[in-house]
């Protein structure tokens, strides 16, 4: 099936858009994406398997609101990752720029990979973006990858699928840092890219969604992936992340357009479950109430992340379920129930050839964060083989999806009702 509906918004904004002071050297129309032919594949996942359960978790009380029902309208996400977020990759040249996008992922992104994520019943792609490899000495973000940027998100718009773009791993003392000693340059570096991202999409409607940062942390300390409550430079950094996420909501909301009432995204300390349940984290002050809490939870980590961990995970072991269920019964008291909603922008669980295991675990962690009124996205990064975190799903190169069953399991758990 053939999809090329363009939203009127998507339109005008193709044929507006200035992108004042984006291009480094000098400022200029982007020009309109051309959306190529492509076909949406039938059943893409093949037939139903038998390893996906049936799962049945307690049902939790979710507060009526245009908050909640975003979050329920997003459903189910993939991450488009290790590659518009890939950096120091030292080797590429300036006239090589636009190689970064497959330095990692070894693919350049085509729009039969958006149409089979599609296909798959995946509603909202992300697409994480490093940007300070593509910065002048102004922070003006190169025009090339702007443009890039750009018609990607375009061909996932015109699928009527949500797009979350944000700023991945700019996280560092040259461009922002959260602590005092760095939120000066931070504030320059964010307010520069901030306002060139946002004046790009403003004319774009809410099935576009802005995220502020990506795990901000103190990066090379002793608390880079974990935070003392009581250690005054991680409550700095607290403090810091705060002030950072506020100054983006008030550059996006002061960009005009769209940009007044569009759904943004705001993670704690490394986005992390403990960063946004700390104590000092608040989300920031939002005119238009439109701030959602972005979370990224690879649990049980055992199981999910750490390599050297254990590849069994089952729906009778206790643990297992209740460390997923803790977490997110514990976002759910402190932000669900308050009216503030909450999207998990990553998660997943590593291939250790435990195919069963995955499957289960997939169906019954994304049945748990519905019942809690949340919804995931799965962090895929193009790999499937060798040491590193394989998260692969979308084989990129085919378009065809390499563990079909894992893919079932998720939208039958996004699902749950």
């Amino acid at each position: 099936m053939k999809w090329l509906k363009r939203t009127a918004a998507l339109m005008t904004a193709a044929a507006t858009l200035l992108l004042a002071g984006c291009a480094a050297g000098g400022s200029g129309r982007l020009p309109e994406t051309s959306i190529p032919d492509y076909t949406v594949p039938a059943n893409v996942l093949g037939e139903a398997s038998d390893l996906v359960p049936d799962v049945q978790v307690d049902k939790y009380h979710v507060p009526e609101s245009e908050g909640m029902d975003f979050i329920k309208e997003l459903h189910l996400g993939w991450n488009l990752g290790n590659t518009f977020d890939a950096s120091d990759a030292g080797h590429l040249s300036a006239e090589q720029e636009m190689d970064y996008e497959k330095v990692w992922c070894g693919e350049i992104t085509k729009i039969e990979n958006i149409a089979a994520i599609k296909a798959a019943g995946f509603k909202t792609i992300r697409i994480p973006v490093s940007w300070h490899n593509h910065v002048d000495e102004e922070f003006k973000i190169s025009r090339a990858w702007m443009t890039r940027v750009k018609e990607v998100v375009d061909w996932c718009l015109d699928m009527d699928l949500y797009v979350i773009v944000n700023t991945h791993h700019d996280n560092d003392e040259a461009y922002y840092y959260p602590d005092s000693a760095h939120m000066e340059s931070s504030k320059k570096y964010l307010t520069a890219v901030w306002s060139q991202i946002a004046d790009v999409f403003k004319d774009y409607d809410e099935h576009l969604i802005l995220e502020s940062l990506n795990e901000p942390r103190l990066v090379g300390t002793d608390f880079e992936w974990w935070i003392d409550q009581n250690n005054a430079q991680c409550k700095d950094a607290v403090a810091c992340i705060n002030e950072l996420n506020q100054l983006f909501v008030d550059t996006v909301r002061n960009s005009g357009g769209s940009n007044a009432a569009r759904w943004l995204l705001v993670p704690g300390y490394a986005a992390s479950p403990d960063g946004a349940l700390n104590t000092g984290f608040s989300m920031p002050n939002d005119t238009a109430n439109r701030t959602i809490l972005s979370v990224h939870a690879y649990r049980p980590y055992n199981f999910a992340l750490n390599k050297a961990g254990t590849k069994e995970w089952s729906l009778d072991n206790g643990g297992d379920t209740g460390d997923i269920v803790s977490f997110m019964d514990d976002l759910y008291g402190k932000f669900v129930m308050n009216g503030v909603p909450v999207l998990i922008g990553e998660f997943g669980a590593m291939n250790k050839d435990n195919l069963e295991a995955r499957v289960a675990f997939s169906a019954y962690y994304t049945a748990c964060a519905r019942a809690h009124g949340m919804s995931c996205l799965w962090w895929d990064n193009n790999a499937f083989a060798g040491s590193g975190e394989n998260f692969g799903l979308l084989y990129r190169r085919s378009s065809t999806f390499t563990y079909p069953e894992v893919v079932q399991a998720l939208v039958k758990g996004s699902d749950y009702q």
